[in-house]
């Protein structure tokens, strides 16, 4: 594409309608661009997991005048580390002051609700529609061609499609990873139900706690989400006590195999696991940072550019961040009509930070005291 000068109002594409793509998509409508969301699923099958939304991610939330309150957020309050067999407390980090310290509150949400929260902001209506499948990209040119042969023409392309990103191969990144030493099920709780079966009530604490994770694999967080009236839980343990690396995204775990490692672990919590539902592997991979983020006029980001570890619980961050940096080089003040400039400046501008919370995350998994390094 010839260079250009100005700011020109760019239609622009998102393949992929998850937390990063509709935050582009809030991000680039903010920034005065027509924007298309291409997106196979309808989530209703989405897994009913908590989402974590630090400072870093709450003030772009704000920034794009999202109604925070429709996503029906715990408000992170404490943190606490639990010994694995007592569930007594070991340590409680006190975050009062979190907001006055970072600018921000720190949010817990479920993702259905946080995807809902974010379709309504950009777009208000999800619209009809039969699903397609991404195929193949022009990255120069920028034309999406999908499973059905139709074809659109794009001048800006944002693959926000996930750990096993289309876009990704599409641009010639080949991902060089290897399994996780841990594996993960994650299991949803009732809390009323836990109350009515006289179980501890850990809403109450507004709080991420921990049992485990100190130099060793055995690991449970807890996380609450829709105002306490949900408890998420992941459970982590040694891969060799029970591998889901290639389990399919939509497979389905039991309360059997989610009690399995844990033979000493804390009764109460064993107790909330045994009336666990949703209970899913999730999928753990190592990806080593990638070379490159962009090519032409298509690039990608979160997860499809740099997939994270849960370990601390920045991945919905780090996409959004990604998505803010798109709308603030492709804004008025900054964007002068190359799109492919403007993308290398996305890639500069994002890579070495958001690499090093890949890096960090990782690490995590043995120590839960490793820090981010910046925030």
């Amino acid at each position: 594409m010839p260079s250009q000068t100005g700011w020109r109002r760019l239609d622009a594409a998102v393949v992929g309608g998850g937390i990063g793509g509709l935050c582009a998509g809030i991000a680039l409508r903010r920034a005065g661009h027509k924007v298309t969301i291409y997106e196979r699923s309808d989530f209703v099958g989405e897994v009913g997991a908590s989402v974590s939304c630090a400072a870093n991610g709450t003030r772009w939330l704000h920034e794009w005048g999202v109604d925070i309150e429709k996503g029906d957020p715990v408000l992170l309050r404490k943190l606490i580390n639990r010994d694995w067999k007592t569930g007594e407390p070991i340590s409680v980090y006190d975050l009062d002051d979190y907001e006055e310290k970072w600018g921000y509150v720190y949010n817990m949400f479920h993702r259905q609700y946080m995807h809902r929260m974010l379709l309504d902001c950009a777009t208000q209506d999800e619209g009809d529609g039969e699903p397609v499948e991404c195929i193949d990209i022009d990255t120069e040119k920028g034309i999406i061609v999908f499973e059905s042969g139709i074809s659109a023409k794009h001048d800006l392309v944002i693959g926000a499609d996930g750990i096993g990103s289309a876009v990704r191969g599409i641009i010639g990144i080949k991902p060089e990873r290897k399994p996780a030493a841990s594996s993960c099920l994650h299991a949803n709780v009732d809390t009323a139900k836990a109350r009515e079966l006289g179980l501890v009530d850990y809403s109450q604490d507004s709080a991420l706690e921990y049992w485990g994770g100190q130099k060793e694999w055995n690991k449970i967080v807890l996380s609450p989400c829709n105002r306490g009236s949900l408890l998420s839980y992941y459970c982590f343990f040694p891969r060799e006590k029970g591998d889901y690396a290639n389990q399919k995204w939509d497979a389905e775990s039991t309360v059997e195999e989610l009690l399995a490692p844990y033979p000493d672990l804390d009764e109460q919590v064993l107790s909330h696991l045994r009336i666990g539902v949703e209970v899913k592997p999730w999928r753990l991979w190592v990806h080593q940072p990638y070379d490159w983020w962009h090519k032409g006029v298509a690039c990608v980001l979160g997860d499809a550019a740099h997939p994270m570890m849960p370990h601390q619980s920045q991945g919905a961050c780090m996409a959004i961040e990604d998505a803010a940096c798109l709308g603030i080089v492709f804004s008025k003040k900054h964007f002068a009509g190359d799109v492919s400039s403007a993308l290398k400046l996305y890639e500069r501008t994002r890579k070495h930070r958001a690499t090093r919370v890949q890096a960090a995350s990782a690490r995590a998994a043995e120590n839960i005291h490793e820090r981010i390094g910046e925030s």
